[in-house]
């Protein structure tokens, strides 16, 4: 009997085990697969018809060329400038006018031309400087009161921050006759003239070296110099020669040379230039030496009006035995551009 029963719970009990594997599996099957399927495919039907329309564009990559004409600079290695001056003055007097007086009538003018090209290692530096002036008083004609052509030229190649190597050509004048008068008395005047255009005429090459620490200063040594002399009027040649010789129109000296030169406003709207020149023959006494110092003072007044005082100091004992100077001060226009 005890046999029977417990065969019996042991047939019970593998039964509730079959029963209850066959139960989980169908459980899994529906809670993993059947019902998460239906919920997803349900969310996914309910998402399309809440979703907002959107639009899809296609996007298009090509290539574009993009203009550079902003960035096309360029570089200027050349400087110029253009300086004109006139100056005029004028006085009249009536014939009973009891302090007396001349009636006069002066005219000066001033042109500068000054051109510089600067590109590492080499320079070239170019001034045309002319001038030319005029009065006329009554009963005394026509005087010439200021007359000079300058034309220098240099080319150079830098050596070291301050030095350079240069070689210059520089050409000096003038454009008028010029005379000089002797009072005879009661308004009488002689004229004997005394210079002319190439009578002195002034060519000079020169090599050497050039010491420039700043923009204003600037010291020329001419190692190797030769200057020509010419006078080319005879009538001139007769009265003073100039050094060249009363048969002879030319003259060659080789020398050495200092050239320095001072540009730069020492005070508010006033500009000093200053350019001073030695010249030593070789060939030649000491005595011979030529000193020339040409300064120009300007005070701008406003950008049109300045007043200008202008001298210049010669010692050259080929032109006269002792130093000679002259000096002038005017007020005028001057314009310079750019």
């Amino acid at each position: 009997m005890l046999k029977t029963r417990l065969a019996l719970l042991f047939i019970a009990s593998i039964a509730c085990s079959i029963s209850a594997r066959a139960q989980q599996t169908d459980s899994l099957k529906k809670d993993t697969i059947k019902i998460d399927t239906a919920q997803v495919n349900k969310f996914r039907i309910d998402s399309r018809k809440d979703a907002i329309p959107t639009r899809v564009r296609q996007i298009t990559i090509q290539r574009e060329q993009i203009p550079v004409t902003m960035l096309d600079y360029k570089v200027i290695y050349w400087k110029k400038t253009i300086t004109f001056g006139l100056n005029f003055s004028q006085s009249a007097f009536t014939n009973n006018y009891s302090a007396g007086g001349v009636n006069s009538v002066a005219l000066g003018t001033n042109f500068i031309y000054h051109t510089e090209y600067n590109k590492a290692p080499f320079s070239y530096v170019s001034e045309l400087n002319l001038t030319y002036g005029v009065a006329k008083n009554k009963g005394q004609g026509k005087r010439k009161t200021n007359d000079r052509i300058y034309f220098d030229n240099k080319l150079a190649s830098q050596l070291s921050k301050h030095w350079y190597f240069f070689g210059s050509l520089t050409f000096e004048s003038q454009f008028d006759k010029g005379f000089n008068y002797n009072d005879l008395g009661n308004g009488q005047f002689s004229s004997q003239e005394i210079s002319n255009f190439m009578a002195p005429g002034y060519l000079t090459e020169s090599i050497g070296f050039e010491y420039k620490p700043t923009g204003y200063f600037d010291l020329r040594l001419g190692t190797g110099t030769a200057r020509q002399t010419f006078v080319l009027d005879d009538s001139v040649r007769k009265v003073n020669d100039y050094g060249v010789g009363q048969n002879h129109t030319v003259k060659n000296d080789l020398a050495f040379q200092i050239v320095a030169l001072f540009d730069k406003d020492i005070a508010k709207n006033i500009h000093l230039n200053t350019r001073y020149a030695l010249f030593i023959p070789y060939n030649q006494s000491p005595k011979y030496i030529t000193h020339r110092v040409d300064a120009v003072l300007s005070a701008r007044v406003n950008r049109l009006i300045n007043v200008t005082i202008n001298g210049t100091l010669l010692y050259d004992r080929h032109t006269a035995s002792a130093a000679q100077g002259t000096e002038g001060m005017a007020l005028g226009m001057l314009y310079r551009f750019p």
